[in-house]
């Protein structure tokens, strides 16, 4: 439940759920009052009203934000832990390299020592690059992402699907018991 279908709740609106976009009917800041326009008045000229003053009994407050549906799914944990790893790694490479070069420059006894650990840091940025990689590709054959013949993700449904066909008859086997039990019983507590 979102922040707006809560104030909803709050406020009284029921069941329904707000809309995604809604026309601007007070003022930017909610301490300042709104000028609408007001039904009563003659020629339809706007006076200024309470920003929670609304004729049919419910507040006008508009929603801090209105929440949007993602573009794009969110990556899997494992895959995230891997890519936050590696860009953590390649940012304290990235730093690494640009104190040698300016150790370099300056022709401090520090720069030797900087170069061989931005090469060897070098060398751990590509492998935690190449750990996203494997990560997202081993996730997705787990996960059924791809659909190929090699996928472990097909045997792991077939699995699954057994498992709960089992269940389910199982269920139906106690319900028969149960009713036949029943049937034979004179009277139903």
């Amino acid at each position: 439940m979102d922040t707006a279908e809560r104030h909803e709740k709050a406020v009284g609106g029921g069941g329904t759920r707000p809309t995604a976009v809604r026309r601007r009917q007070g003022a930017p800041d909610h301490d300042i009052p709104a000028a609408r326009s007001d039904p009563g008045s003659a020629g339809g000229r706007r006076g200024p009203t309470a920003v929670g003053d609304d004729p049919a009994g419910q507040s006008s407050c508009r929603p801090l934000w209105v929440e949007e549906p993602a573009r794009r799914r969110r990556l899997p944990d494992p895959v995230r832990e891997a890519a936050v790893r590696a860009v953590l790694i390649i940012s304290v490479t990235l730093i690494q390299a640009v104190v040698a070069f300016l150790c370099t420059m300056a022709g401090s006894w520090l720069a030797f020592p900087m170069v061989l650990s931005s090469v060897a840091s070098t060398v751990v940025a590509t492998w935690a690059a190449l750990d996203v990689w494997v990560t997202r590709q081993v996730w997705s054959q787990r996960h059924g992402v791809v659909s190929a013949p090699s996928s472990t993700a097909r045997s792991l449904r077939r699995e699954r699907r057994r498992v709960r066909r089992e269940e389910r008859a199982a269920e139906r086997a106690q319900e028969r018991i149960r009713r036949r039990s029943a049937a034979g019983r004179l009277s139903h507590p």
